[in-house]
């Protein structure tokens, strides 16, 4: 080979790998996934919010540049707010079809996990377990003293929940069978719920079993069974108790950007130990479903 030919190949060679690592490059360039950036609100259910506010910390975590601002207000306001644009996020206990003036099929339905709710009691009212019956009569009025059900000869006194509020609509159709509740304390949240109860030696109320995550929440209230059956994962997954309702983070139309991603890390593997351990049930291990 002459000495021109060899350094024809070598600059040849040259060209190739230089071309080579620019190609690879660029491959590189158009393969990254875009930042996410900005800011988006999820607004409504106080019973999903200790795992949506979780769930905002984790996904910081990932993704520094986004901010997911975490409310309450109830589910109605959840709706309300996605309704109207002012948040980008409805959390929801209740289906958006139930909530008067919100147009339902403006907003698609993400569910993202289950929850149970409970019928709570002060604990001197020394009672254990009611039945479905009881529990209705005792909510609409009908029962007034707890000695009538078998506990201490002590005044019933209903602690409701607002009118905006998922847990309550939850409540009064699976576990009043639609019946409306009779007059009493209004509190307009869990944690004021449960002060509430304590401190009120005849109270009833209810609450979200998300709420008993933290084991120090249960001291002082009493939990109830409901014909004899506990409000547990194992019940509630197969239905056969029978207080319990999905938990949706509604958008207006399909969720784009943040939003999308926010959704879709909640419905991430990832996502579900933390659903479990905070009281909530996976969808994937439900075995029961409900319209």
């Amino acid at each position: 080979m002459t000495r021109k030919n060899l350094k024809f190949m070598v600059a040849a060679l040259a060209v190739a790998m230089t071309a080579g690592i620019f190609t690879g490059c660029s491959s590189k360039t158009e393969t990254k996934q875009a930042e996410l950036s900005g800011s988006i609100t999820a607004a409504g259910s106080t019973a999903l919010q200790p795992l949506a506010e979780l769930a905002s910390q984790k996904f910081l975590d990932k993704n520094p540049g986004a901010t997911v601002n975490v409310q309450g207000g109830g589910s109605g306001t959840g709706l309300t707010l996605v309704s109207g644009g002012s948040a980008q996020i409805g959390n929801s206990d209740i289906y958006a079809k139930e909530k008067t003036g919100v147009d339902a099929t403006a907003l698609k339905d993400n569910k993202v996990c289950v929850i149970g709710f409970a019928a709570v009691t002060n604990p001197k009212a020394k009672v254990e377990s009611l039945t479905k019956q009881q529990l209705i009569d005792i909510f609409t009025g009908k029962i007034k003293n707890w000695k009538e059900v078998g506990g201490a000869d002590i005044k019933i006194t209903i602690i409701n929940r607002t009118k905006s509020s998922g847990t309550r609509a939850t409540f009064i159709k699976y576990g009043l069978d639609g019946k409306q509740e009779a007059a009493g304390l209004t509190q307009d949240s869990s944690g004021s719920v449960e002060k509430v109860v304590k401190a009120t030696d005849g109270a009833i109320s209810y609450l979200a079993l998300s709420y008993f995550a933290d084991p120090a929440k249960k001291e002082g209230l009493n939990i109830l069974k409901i014909d004899g059956v506990e409000a547990t994962t194992a019940n509630i997954s197969t239905d056969k108790y029978k207080i319990w309702s999905y938990e949706h983070m509604y958008t207006k139309g399909e969720a784009t950007g943040i939003t999308k991603a926010f959704v879709t890390y909640m419905l991430s593997d990832e996502m579900k130990s933390s659903i479990a351990k905070l009281g909530y049930i996976p969808m994937a291990d439900m075995k029961a479903t409900r319209d």
